[in-house]
């Protein structure tokens, strides 16, 4: 399911449109902010939005957005350790006490077998909270389809990093809040300039039920983590190089 909300802003005649994407899960699927950018221009040129039901549809947009920051976690451990892989330790560090709670600490690759709480947690060998349980379809979903290779255009991210990085601080408020959706809309709309749709606006091209307002604002702040990979300015945690799992993928948060 699609839906363009902004008109096209004008651009140079013949000049390409490069696109990029970040990309959300919600209860639909998964929601993708896709930002054209003018290829001699650092300006958003038209903005655009996808609800596609699977991973593999996102993979295949037909805009081939490069590079793609969703926020899923990949690569995966093969023993559970406290706190999870260094990148989400990393993060929590980042975020501070306020907001290190939206980094959940990922399954291992054993646990994405179970079928219910009770056996995913025996598989994992640790405790697993009910966030990350409820998230094991999706991860399963992006670990059977990544490999090394898809890296080079599939980021892991997180969009309360990407929040951090525009505020210079952690934010305030839960972004489930009406306090959390204007604070962050409101470092949002500059960086997107005229082609910035609010979210309540996003919201009614699709079915309420499988989208929610922070699917919205987070998959536009992924789209600005991929929009500074693409520049080559976003920073990669753990720095200096990330490990890698038992099937050779990156386990790397990017913002």
């Amino acid at each position: 399911m699609r839906a363009t909300v902004s008109q096209p802003l004008q651009h140079r005649r013949g000049s390409q449109i490069v696109w990029l994407a970040g990309v959300d899960g919600c209860r639909g699927g998964w929601f993708a902010v896709l930002q054209g950018r003018g290829q001699a221009s650092s300006r958003v040129v038209e903005v655009r939005f996808a609800l596609c039901r699977g991973f593999s549809e996102v993979m295949n947009l037909p805009e081939n957005p490069a590079p793609i920051a969703v926020d899923i976690p990949i690569g995966l451990l093969e023993q559970a350790e406290p706190g999870g892989r260094s990148c989400d330790r990393a993060a929590r560090a980042l975020l501070g006490r306020g907001r290190a709670s939206s980094i959940f600490t990922p399954p291992t690759r054993a646990a994405l077998q179970g079928q219910s709480y009770r056996e995913a947690m025996r598989l994992n060998g640790a405790g697993m909270s009910k966030q990350t349980f409820n998230l094991m379809g999706k991860i399963r979903e992006v670990d059977a389809l990544i490999e090394p290779a898809l890296q080079q255009r599939i980021f892991e991210a997180h969009p309360e990093l990407a929040f951090l990085t525009l505020a210079g601080r952690p934010l305030r408020h839960n972004k489930k809040t009406p306090a959390g959706g204007r604070e962050r809309e409101a470092l949002l709309g500059p960086l997107f300039g005229a082609a910035f749709i609010k979210p309540s606006e996003v919201r009614d091209c699709f079915p309420r039920s499988q989208v929610g307002a922070d699917d919205v604002l987070d998959a536009y702040a992924l789209a600005l983590t991929a929009r500074r990979i693409h520049a080559g300015s976003a920073v990669r945690l753990p720095e200096p190089e990330p490990e890698r799992d038992f099937r050779g993928l990156r386990m790397e948060i990017w913002y």
